[in-house]
C-alpha cells in the first residue's frame, strides 16, 4: 500500500501515525518530576538545512539520530541522566510524510538508545528547506552534584574518542558532491569505503548511553564536562573561562581515526587543525581529579588523557611534540592583545 501525503493525512493524523510503534506516546508537552535535591539540566540545538547539513548526502535517519546526540551529549557533559526530549520540525513543501517518517525514526531510535522517558513532536511550515529544533532535559543526582569539586591545577583533561574525524568526513563528502555536480548524468558513483570511519563520524556520531552511570559506579566525579561540537579550541577556551585556571593539551596525545593523516594529506588539511577548529565531533571532554588518575585509567580505557589543568597565567595552550606552547585560538572568541 502506498504511503499517503500530508495533504491526505492532515497534521493531526500525520503525528498520530508517526508515533505508532515508535516507543513513545504522543503528548502535547513532556515533563518529569526530579528527585529531591537533584539538579535539572537542559540543552537545545537548532539544525538548519544549508548551514548545518546538506540533504544531498545526509540520510534523513542519520540526521535525526545526530540531532538527538547533539543535545544528549550536553546532558552527559553535565553528568545528567536524560529524561525528556522535545522536537520541532520546520518543513518546506519539498518534504512530505515519508521524509518526516524517516527523520523521526532516527530521532526515536536515538531517544530509546539513550533512555529518554518521553518525547514529543510538532510540525510547522518553513519557507526554506528543513529546520530541526531539539531540546532535552535531564537530571543530575544529588549525590553526584555534592561530590563534584572545583578543578585544580594538574587535574586531567580527558576526551571520549577521536577528534577531527567529523570535519574530515564532511570535507570528503563536499568534495565528492562537487565532483558529482561536474559530471551530472554519469553513472559513476564515488568509492567512499576507505573513508568510511571519517564519514561515519560526521553523519552518525555516537556516544555511550552508560557514561554517566559508569562515572557514578566508579565514584569518579568530573569537575567540568563539555561536549566537543565546535572544535577542541572552543572547549579549552570555555574550560579556562569557567575554572579560572590554565589548560595544557598535548598535540601528540590527541586521538585520531586511523586514516586521518593520510586523508588530511590528500585534501591538504592538517588533522590537528581539524581537531582544534573543526566541528561536529560530539565527543565528551571531562576534567578528572588527579587523585583519581590511576582508577580513571583502569576504569575508563576508552578515554584518552590529552592534557591537564595548569596555573591561570598559562592560559589555554597546545603543546607541540617539541615542547613549544602555542596559545589556543578559536572562532567566536575575541583574542587578547
Amino acid at each position: 500500500m502506498a504511503e499517503g501525503t500530508f495533504n491526505e493525512y492532515g497534521k493531526v493524523e500525520a503525528l498520530n501515525l508517526l508515533f505508532e510503534g515508535c516507543g513513545f506516546q504522543r503528548q502535547d508537552k513532556v515533563s518529569f518530576v526530579p528527585a529531591a535535591g537533584s539538579t535539572v539540566h537542559t540543552a537545545s540545538r537548532v539544525f538548519i538545512e544549508g548551514m548545518d547539513f546538506d540533504l544531498t548526502y545526509f540520510p534523513l535517519k542519520h540526521l535525526g539520530y545526530k540531532c538527538v546526540v547533539a543535545v544528549v551529549g550536553e546532558l552527559y557533559a553535565a553528568m545528567a541522566h536524560p529524561k525528556t526530549l522535545s522536537i520541532r520540525l520546520g518543513l518546506s513543501s519539498k518534504l512530505d510524510f515519508s521524509h518526516v517518517k524517516e527523520l523521526w525514526s532516527g530521532i526515536t531510535s536515538a531517544a530509546r538508545e539513550h533512555g529518554f522517558l518521553s518525547a514529543d513532536l510538532d510540525l510547522v511550515p518553513s519557507p526554506n528547506g528543513l529546520t530541526v529544533c531539539a531540546s532535552a532535559a535531564g537530571e543530575e543526582l544529588k549525590l553526584t552534584r555534592g561530590r563534584r569539586v572545583n578543578a585544580r591545577s594538574m587535574d586531567l583533561i580527558c576526551v571520549s574518542g577521536s577528534l577531527g574525524a567529523a570535519y574530515l568526513g564532511q570535507q570528503i563528502l563536499e568534495r565528492e558532491k562537487r565532483s558529482f555536480e561536474k559530471t551530472a548524468g554519469d553513472d559513476h558513483q564515488p568509492d567512499l569505503e576507505r573513508y568510511r570511519m571519517l564519514i561515519g563520524s560526521y553523519l552518525k556520531p555516537e556516544l555511550s548511553a552508560s557514561i554517566v552511570g559508569h562515572f557514578e559506579d566508579s565514584e569518579i566525579y568530573p569537575s567540568n564536562g563539555y561536549l566537543v561540537s565546535h572544535g577542541l579550541s572552543d572547549v579549552l577556551k570555555r574550560l579556562v573561562r569557567d575554572t579560572g585556571l590554565g589548560a595544557k593539551v598535548y598535540a601528540d596525545k590527541i586521538p585520531f581515526e586511523g586514516n586521518s593523516f593520510a586523508s588530511g594529506k590528500e585534501m591538504d588539511i592538517d588533522p590537528i587543525s581539524a581537531a582544534m577548529n573543526g566541528g561536529d565531533d560530539f565527543r565528551l571532554l571531562f576534567t578528572v581529579p588527579i587523585l583519581a588518575a590511576d582508577k580513571f585509567r583502569r576504569d575508563f580505557q576508552t578515554f584518552d588523557i590529552i592534557g591537564h589543568m595548569a596555573r591561570p597565567e598559562v592560559g589555554a595552550v597546545l603543546v607541540t611534540p617539541e615542547g613549544v606552547e602555542l596559545p589556543v585560538k578559536a572562532q567566536g572568541w575575541k583574542e587578547e592583545e
